[in-house]
């Protein structure tokens, strides 16, 4: 009996779809698209200060500064599964120790060391108390940093310059080199921030990152296995802190100024929805969250300030129900859909029509009335 069009359709569809994810797996293992890629990115990157405009290279500054700080909240959110709703706090920290050691005439390495240290500390210490409790106990405690970080920093007028902030210019294009300070400031940041995200990246792909997994998973498999829950909380949310410290370093290489509200709660929770936006778990999504932080405010606040917060509300809504990954995850969903669905329509089985052989009904029919027989 000759096969139907469709039926030869749905039999060439599969093996043809199987052979382009293979050739396209193979493309992608080839050395010269493995190691030409990245470079080909590091030489865009590398001349994209000089080309573009003093207002482009300032937005990208921007970008990479909350691209590190959402990375340092994916580390602890979307890779270890814990809630961390002060992340900020982080971030002002680190602006605050650069701000006041630039103002007293420290070496900028060794400031750039402290601004790592002193958030990371603070961070272990945090963790250290918090990390036993978990989901609305663990959230509540990080609330407290950004909220009592803020009253803190006002109080502390000798350090900190209270509700005035701290102003420091510390980043000039070198003598020489032929370039702007916008362009200086834009590679310090792709410099600084590449290498964060580098070893963030190897971090997670590595055995502390499978550790993470397993215990974002389960604890109690992660305990059976013997990985210790409370050790792996303890260090994600202390590289957290580090990075945010990295993060606030950055904010004033390219911001030069701080203030209490630098840390306050609202931005804490921008934060969160930015990483949610680009996609939690993933170094491409701090990347998109970073760019979400950013130029969304600049768009609304070009129209009308009043609808940043209504514009984020939105996004956040549509993401999470079309694309619950993140934006990172669109890609996939599209390429998803499209294997999908000429599989989907060259599997189609014909519409069945009644026949009047005997005994060539339906298997359920069959057993219908062998059923009926029975009774």
């Amino acid at each position: 009996m000759a096969s139907s069009p469709k039926t030869s359709a749905s039999t060439t569809s599969a093996p043809a779809s199987s052979a382009t994810t293979s050739s396209a797996s193979s493309f992608r293992q080839r050395p010269w698209v493995r190691w030409g890629a990245p470079l080909l990115l590091v030489v865009g990157l590398a001349v994209l200060p000089l080309v573009m405009t003093e207002g482009a290279n300032d937005t990208l500054a921007r970008i990479g500064v909350f691209a590190v700080a959402v990375l340092g909240l994916n580390v602890v959110m979307g890779y270890t599964g814990q809630v961390s709703l002060g992340q900020i706090f982080f971030l002002g920290l680190g602006a605050y120790v650069t701000a006041y050691g630039v103002q007293s005439g420290w070496n900028i390495v060794l400031v750039f060391v402290l601004t790592c240290l002193i958030p990371a500390v603070a961070g272990l210490l945090v963790a250290l108390a918090a990390a036993r409790l978990g989901g609305l106990a663990i959230a509540m405690v990080t609330i407290a940093l950004p909220i009592v970080g803020v009253p803190l920093a006002k109080r502390l007028s000798d350090f900190t310059g209270g509700s005035q902030g701290l102003s420091a210019r510390f980043v000039e294009a070198p003598e020489g080199s032929g370039l702007y300070d916008d362009q200086w400031q834009l590679y310090l940041v792709l410099v600084i921030g590449g290498i964060v995200f580098l070893m963030t990246s190897l971090l997670v792909r590595g055995k502390y990152g499978r550790a993470f997994a397993i215990v974002k998973g389960n604890e109690n498999v992660a305990s059976s296995m013997g990985i210790s829950p409370y050790r792996y909380k303890v260090l994600a949310f202390t590289i957290a802190s580090l990075i945010g410290g990295v993060s606030g370093f950055l904010y004033m290489v390219v911001v030069q100024y701080t203030s209490p509200e630098t840390m306050s709660f609202g931005h804490s929770i921008e934060l969160l929805v930015a990483m949610v936006i680009g996609g939690a778990g993933s170094i491409v999504g701090s990347l998109l969250g970073g760019a979400f932080y950013v130029i969304v405010p600049d768009v609304t606040n070009a129209i009308d300030p009043s609808l940043t917060a209504l514009l984020q509300g939105a996004l956040l809504l549509a993401v999470l129900f079309v694309l619950p990954g993140g934006l990172v995850s669109l890609p996939r969903a599209l390429t998803r859909r499209l294997r999908r669905s000429p599989a989907g329509r060259g599997s189609a089985a014909p519409p069945t029509t009644p026949s009047s052989t005997p005994g060539s009904g339906t298997a359920a029919e069959q057993s219908e009335t062998e059923r009926q027989g029975h009774a």
